[in-house]
């Protein structure tokens, strides 16, 4: 069983405590957070320990690991800070906001044996794991395209000035918070993405980032694929890929914080469509409970090290883009 804390107790951070309770991998045993008197409430109601600072729960002989789920700026100091600690680390996504700084903490992380976990909890959704099989087995044939769109309102009651519409801690608009997770999946499908180009909008929310992205890409292989991502309308959630002998699309009845059926319709060379639908899945317990096991020696982390620094360097990418108009290198 793997002790862990949870570092932030944002409107997330409270979501991935609620998500692994009765874990048999893992347990959240202590809580901090930046002003820990906001979270009194969070302490009473689950019963965990809430510690004063980062810092005591690094000097805290009963936390084996730590869950950073802060502002994205300051990932890589709390991470170096957990390392130093011999903690376990889990970081939510995105790592950060770099190529360089993804890289120097996944090389120390490799470096120290470590299995970093990280916050891509859309990998493990089972319309997801059904199309990356597809891919892999090589049943869609040659990767030509693909399309997805990760919207919701769920960001429109962030305050103007809070670090979720800052542009220094989440640029181009729903990219940090929602369109990492689709260009993840597409790196982990499809492979390196090689050169974008992005655009943002401010229609209705008055966050300083805007509240919508878009964005065209081009991967190492030559398939191509675009993603959007609003933060100003109900809940939609579509992802599409093309190849030459199939194409498979999944769409979901909800956020996956809500849970909800997912279906999955794939459509062959015959034109015939078959639909399968998933039942709801804790993807943000999976995710961490794989995590868990992987740091106890049980199994293999999904997550490879390039994969990692890659979306981060999209991420960044992504940033450029919108700021310069043009097509931008990975």
């Amino acid at each position: 069983m793997l002790r862990t804390a949870m570092i932030g107790l944002g409107w997330w951070g409270r979501v991935m405590v609620n998500s692994v309770k009765d874990s048999q991998d893992l347990v959240i045993n202590r809580l901090a957070a930046r002003n820990p008197d906001k979270h009194r409430d969070f302490e009473k109601e689950t019963g965990i320990p809430l510690l004063d600072s980062f810092e005591d729960v690094l000097k805290d002989p009963e936390v084996d690991a730590v869950v950073i789920c802060t502002p994205h700026s300051q990932h890589e100091e709390q991470f170096f800070a957990a390392l130093e600690a011999g903690k376990q680390i889990f970081c939510e996504k995105p790592l950060s906001l770099t190529k360089d700084s993804a890289q120097r903490m996944v090389q120390a992380a490799a470096d120290a044996g470590l299995v970093m976990g990280l916050g891509h909890e859309r990998r493990f959704e089972s319309t997801m794991e059904e199309i990356a099989r597809l891919v892999k087995s090589g049943e869609l044939g040659t990767e030509l395209h693909a399309e997805s769109n990760f919207s919701h309102n769920i960001f429109a009651a962030v305050e103007e000035d809070g670090w979720r519409g800052s542009t220094e801690e989440a640029p181009a608009a729903g990219m940090t918070g929602m369109g990492v997770h689709l260009t993840d999946l597409y790196i982990s499908m499809f492979g390196p993405i090689k050169r974008l180009i992005a655009q943002t909008a401010r229609r209705v929310l008055k966050l300083p980032t805007g509240d919508i992205v878009n964005v065209q890409m081009q991967f190492e292989s030559g398939a191509t694929a675009f993603i959007a991502a609003i933060s100003a309308t109900p809940y939609y959630g579509r992802f599409t890929v093309f190849g030459d002998k199939m194409w498979a699309e999944a769409r979901d009845d909800a956020h996956p914080e809500k849970g909800g059926t997912t279906h999955l319709v794939t459509c062959g060379l015959d034109g015939v469509q078959h639909t399968k639908t998933f039942e709801p899945k804790n993807a943000v317990r999976a995710n961490l409970e794989a995590w868990a096991r992987a740091v106890q020696g049980k199994e293999e982390y999904r997550f490879t090290n390039e994969q990692k620094i890659q979306n981060v360097a999209v991420l960044e990418a992504i940033a450029r883009s919108v700021k310069s108009g043009n097509w931008e290198d990975v």
